[in-house]
């Protein structure tokens, strides 16, 4: 046995390895001690192997889902190893001992999960595939629990925003690639090839060619032939269930980096869970499949105009009716999860229970279908899904005949064929049940007969059904006449066969074995049906999800007052009465009201230097204004009275650092890494926010930086900004940047107190509270008092000496200063261009370096 595991063992790599003993799957060596400290289990051992005690621990079969799910939230990978003959069979094959053959069934790693239990119902769970091809890196994605597909490519340095996109549960790459990701899984780079993807691709779909479904790049095949290839090897060759691929063009979507998707929560919060984000914020889906859509929607937020109006008018038609909206989404409360139960049901994981959960939710969708079909006005998106909800009714009127009104979640015992549909089957049940009732009336007569009232008969898996009596009167039944048959002896009683009873239980055997034959054959015509329609299938379970998000975005802004967004090409965003939707709604929790602020960003005003003390709500103010974007751009109400939002191409937030220890960069290394990619990649119809540059170094550095920092968003970026800053020498710049004005969250000293009011105004800050925020924090007054002291002196200086910002008034702008520089610059470069090197003495080489020393020296 311990050859076969080891040979099992070496297969599954650096998985953990379940093998299948009985009604266990049994770990050893190192899988035993890593699982037994995962999962809290007591390790044992079993034998010796080398001389040495053999690792063991074990769980049983029918709890193992649970148990795979610890493994797997753990970082763990699993492959199954099951038996695969029986031990008849085995013993046919190599004698009575033989070793029953075993096999690895299939891997289970945490981006290939189908199982119910084992995903979250509200997030989606995506494997992703990425490699590179002529310095282009293709990106292939799948949520296998429904099947939905994107292929899609980027430039190298685009990656890590398109993974923080997608927030892929695992990552495959090439061997060997250098820019994989980390804690990526290394993959054949023979799986990585375009030409073997557009096959795999052609083969999964069963097409000659993949130009129905849309136009896909060599990079995106390349990616695509990887992700196929490692669901064939983890699925042991059984693919699971993978819908039509659909291409993402690059700028379809508002691009956002990692850093901006951690700094606004967008679904995840800075703790690291779902609590005070985003979504949890506005999540008012009643559905799973919903959920996972509106989670997708803010994670990709649109770029194109009619398909946000399309989305927006839908939203606004069932939030304009409440009783419609009531309904509908009652209806769909109750709906099963469609996407998933048909992504099990093809990946030949599916229950008696999934089939039944496609009967109900497809019936449903045909009642929702008719209840909007006859409302009048309806949106142009709604009449586009209304169709993708009908077409099932044979498969639905044939699963209603045949299955029983609440199907069991395992088919190994049967019973989840209706009464009725096979008649065949029927009688085998009646024969059964006769047979039980037969065995109930043999127990009588038994009773009768011996005149033993405690003789029962019982049956279980070892000895079948048998004759049990207490010891004491076993020896009636004993003699050689009784017409009894001794089976076993037990401590307290004895069983018996006999021959009426071993007919009985033969009878009952032979009908229950073709019962549960005839059952299985019937749960494989079912289950082929629904393969056949799975793409008719995915698209009903796509368009209740968009009608889930509608109807919960509707509800969402029904309840805080929210308002529909005007959207323009224009470079503006006007917003009237913004709030912050997680800070709202956290304030009131508390019973407290938010203070809500206007943003008034054009073309000739589209920088903002906000000013004003920590804690008065600056950087509330900032993150709200690019969370009302998202949420406009992602197709649902915003929380403001009134806003017109100007189409975003790119949304930049650089609010709040961290260490990040693990590359080696200190809190200011990060701002300044997150700094020069804004300013390498915003463009005019971006959207920046940026809180405190250059606050992580000296003062003269950190002035400097955010000095240069504002003047290259003002005249090079040229996008829309709001710049939250404390340095209040920054708003001279006002006076040279004519795109930008300043502002300062309002802050009021009463009898020597702070009164943050949260509100924001027109001007500088007047100064910038930061001693009195310290007294609000509790820093003990002595500290507090010596600061003013402090303080007092290096305004006098600074009063003395003209101040920190004394002489930056006469620097050039930002493009004048680098023309000077470049200028001085070409002036040594044209004069070595001139020379003629080889006629050159080594004398007059040396004279000329001089030269070109003094001149250097002398530059500005």
């Amino acid at each position: 046995m311990m050859a076969q595991y080891l040979a099992l063992k070496a297969e599954a790599g650096d998985c953990l390895l379940f093998y299948r003993m009985g009604d266990f799957f049994e770990l050893f060596f190192d899988d035993a001690r890593q699982a037994a400290q995962i999962l809290d289990i007591a390790l044992t051992s079993r034998g010796e192997h080398l001389g040495v005690p053999i690792p063991m621990c074990g769980v049983p079969v029918h709890s193992a889902e649970g148990y795979l799910a610890r493994l797997i939230k753990g970082g763990c990978r699993v492959a199954i190893a099951e038996q695969v003959e029986t031990p008849e069979e085995a013993k046919k094959r190599g004698g009575s001992k033989a070793l029953v053959a075993r096999d690895i069934v299939r891997f289970v790693t945490a981006g290939t999960l189908t199982e119910e239990a084992l995903l979250e119902p509200r997030r989606a769970n995506v494997l992703a595939a990425v490699c590179e091809v002529r310095g282009v890196v293709g990106i292939a994605a799948v949520d296998i629990s429904t099947g939905r597909m994107e292929l899609e490519e980027c430039a190298a340095d685009r990656l890590g925003a398109a993974l923080a996109r997608l927030g892929a549960s695992e990552t495959v790459t090439p061997e060997g690639w250098d820019g994989a990701p980390p804690e990526a899984i290394a993959r054949p780079g023979r799986d990585f090839s375009s030409d073997g993807g557009e096959a795999r691709l052609k083969a999964v779909h069963g097409v000659a060619t993949l130009d129905g479904f849309g136009m896909f790049t060599r990079a995106m095949l390349a990616a695509a032939g990887g992700l196929v290839a490692y669901l064939e090897h983890v699925g042991r060759g059984q693919l699971p269930l993978l819908l039509p691929p659909v291409a993402r063009a690059g700028d379809a979507h508002l691009a956002m980096d990692e850093a901006t998707r951690a700094s606004l929560e967008i679904l995840v919060s800075s703790q690291g869970g779902r609590r005070g984000s985003l979504v949890e914020a506005i999540d008012r889906c009643v559905t799973g499949a919903g959920a996972r859509q509106l989670a997708d929607d803010l994670s990709a937020p649109l770029t194109d105009a009619a398909q946000i109006e399309a989305r927006h008018e839908l939203v606004e038609w069932l939030h304009g009716d409440p009783l419609l909206r009531a309904d509908l989404r009652a209806v769909l409360r109750a709906l099963p999860d469609v996407g998933r139960a048909l992504g099990r049901v093809v990946a030949g994981r599916g229950s008696p229970r999934d089939l039944g959960q496609l009967r109900d939710g497809l019936s449903e969708a045909r009642r929702i279908h008719d209840h909007l079909q006859g409302r009048k006005d309806r949106p142009a998106l709604l009449d586009a899904l209304l169709p993708r909800l009908t077409g099932h009714g044979a498969l639905t009127d044939l699963y209603s005949r045949a299955l029983v009104p609440s199907p069991p979640t395992e088919r190994a015992q049967g019973g989840f064929i209706a009464e009725g549909y096979d008649h065949a089957l029927d009688e085998l049940r009646q024969i059964s049940g006769d047979a039980r009732r037969a065995i109930a009336m043999l127990e009588a007569k038994y009773r009768d007969q011996t005149g033993i009232a405690a003789l029962k008969i019982r049956h279980n898996g070892v000895l079948g059904y048998f004759i049990e009596v207490p010891a004491k009167h076993a020896d009636a039944l004993m003699a050689s006449d009784s017409g009894f048959a001794h089976r076993q002896t037990m401590a307290g009683a004895v069983r018996f066969n006999a021959v009426a009873l071993h007919q009985e239980a033969s009878r009952i055997a032979e009908a229950g074995g073709h019962a549960l034959a005839a059952e299985e054959a019937h749960f494989e015509e079912l289950t082929a049906l629904a393969v056949k329609a799975r793409h008719a299938i995915a698209a009903t379970a796509e368009a209740l999800a968009r009608i889930d998000v509608a109807a919960g975005q509707a509800e969402r802004a029904a309840e805080g007052g929210w308002t529909r967004p005007a959207i323009t090409t224009d470079t503006v965003l006007e917003i009237e009465g913004g709030r912050h939707p997680v800070v709202e709604a956290a304030l009131a929790a508390k019973g407290e009201r938010f203070v809500a602020n206007d943003c008034h960003l054009s073309q000739t005003d589209r920088l903002w230097l906000v000013g004003g003390p920590n804690m008065g709500g600056k950087s509330t103010f900032l993150r709200q204004n690019a969370l009302i974007v998202l949420l406009a751009q992602a197709g649902g109400f915003i929380p403001a009275a009134r806003a017109t939002i100007g189409l975003v191409d790119r949304l930049f937030s650089r609010v709040g650092a961290s260490d990040n220890l693990a590359r080696g960069r200190s809190t200011f290394m990060v701002e300044m890494v997150e700094t020069a990619a804004i300013l390498a990649q915003a463009g005019e119809k971006s959207f920046v926010i940026l809180d405190e540059v250059g606050r992580g170094t000296s003062t003269y550095d950190g002035l400097a930086l955010a000095w240069a920092v504002v003047e290259a968003v003002h005249g090079v970026n040229r996008c829309r900004c709001l710049f939250a800053t404390h340095y209040h020498e920054l708003s001279r710049l006002a006076e040279s940047c004519d795109a930008l004005s300043l502002h300062h969250v309002r802050a009021r000293e009463w009898q020597g107190d702070l009164v943050l009011l949260h509100e924001l105004a027109e001007g500088p800050a007047d100064r910038s509270y930061g001693l009195a925020v310290a007294k609000l924090a509790g820093v003990p007054a002595p500290v507090v008092a010596r600061a003013k002291a402090v303080l007092e002196r290096l305004e006098k200086g600074r009063a003395e000496t003209g101040g920190l910002a004394a002489g930056l008034g006469d620097l050039p702008l930002f493009a004048a200063a680098l023309e000077q520089r470049e200028e001085a610059v070409d002036h040594l470069r044209e004069k070595l261009g001139a020379l003629d090197v080889d006629a050159l003495s080594p004398r007059e080489a040396l004279d000329l370096l001089y030269e070109l020393k003094r001149e250097a020296g002398n530059l500005p």
